[in-house]
């Protein structure tokens, strides 16, 4: 989709903002925590969840250090209907791209290191040229350096020319970075304690009116990260074998029955649910979460 790279300009890859993701190729800070008492857990807090990883990059072949979640130490809580997990006092997903300070190169973590060497010349020809990175120092990862990252990694992906379910899946997540930014700006409070009532009330008021406008772009591009993922794994899940992006045959089609649900297309969400439900293969776990959006789509249908 043209523009969805916007942004890449600030790190010197205006060039880069409109390309085609699937073109085909010629061949808030936290809430206020209450203190630990010995009746109450201790909160999980972020910080503690993560650690510095060391890597060496396969583009550039220098070492550099990056945030990673610590295996197995954020508790699991529930998932979205996109399967966008959830995790006790953190988002995991803010942590699943590796950046190279070096030479720009961004790839999700599980496809970081597998990159052929004509890939690695296209984004040191097209990326590591021109791209000008601000050292990080936060202790976490903001969703604003989160989103930042995920856009640096699409548009490596599109560069080296990645398969289209790399492509989709970076899509997807970048629409859950989009969503978990949203409900941290939901849950802010703006404090001005050091200015006097009416300057305080102007300021409370800027402060609103400028989260609620960026809300609204959040939600804009998790639209459209949403739309690129349906695309995308679409047409994967055509051409492309399975397992993909770590997922079997019948928890795509769960997705794309529930990214299809989620864009009104009733129909082809209906026909990926009755695939599953006659599908041996389909895991009991899919298959209720099958049965619960055939209800959905029913439901949907008939109020349209």
């Amino acid at each position: 989709m043209a523009g969805f790279l916007s942004g890449l300009g600030n790190l010197g890859l205006g060039n880069l903002e409109n390309m085609d993701i699937f073109a085909k190729e010629d061949k808030a800070p936290a809430k206020e925590e209450a203190a630990p008492s010995a009746q109450t857990a201790p909160a999980v807090l972020e910080q503690d969840l993560i650690f510095d990883k060391k890597l060496k990059c396969p583009v550039c072949d220098k070492e550099f250090t990056s945030k990673t979640m610590k295996t197995g130490k954020a508790k699991l809580i529930g998932t979205d209907f996109d399967l966008r997990p959830r995790h006790e006092g953190v988002d995991t997903v803010k942590y699943d791209v590796e950046l190279c300070p070096n030479c720009g190169y961004a790839a999700l973590s599980r496809y970081f290191d597998k990159i052929g060497q004509a890939q690695a010349k296209l984004v040191r020809e097209n990326i590591s040229k021109t791209v000008k990175l601000v050292p990080y120092t936060g202790e976490i990862y903001s969703y604003e350096h989160a989103l930042e990252r995920y856009k640096l990694a699409l548009a490596n992906a599109v560069v080296k020319r990645a398969k289209t379910s790399e492509k989709a899946y970076i899509c997807l997540k970048t629409a859950w970075i989009c969503r978990g930014y949203i409900e941290e700006l939901s849950g802010m409070t703006h404090g001005h304690s050091d200015l006097s009532e009416e300057a305080r009330a102007e300021a409370t008021s800027a402060d609103e009116i400028s989260r609620k406008e960026t809300m609204e772009a959040l939600k804009q591009e998790e639209e459209n990260s949403l739309e690129n993922a349906l695309a995308g794994f679409t047409e994967a899940r055509m051409s492309e074998n399975f397992p993909m992006c770590g997922m079997d045959e019948t928890t795509m089609d769960y997705l794309l029955a529930q990214l299809n649900f989620h864009f009104a297309k009733y129909d082809d969400a209906a026909k990926l649910v009755a695939n599953l439900l006659t599908n041996r293969n389909t895991k009991p776990v899919i298959k209720n979460k099958a049965l619960e959006l055939k209800e959905s789509i029913i439901a949907a249908k008939k109020k349209a």
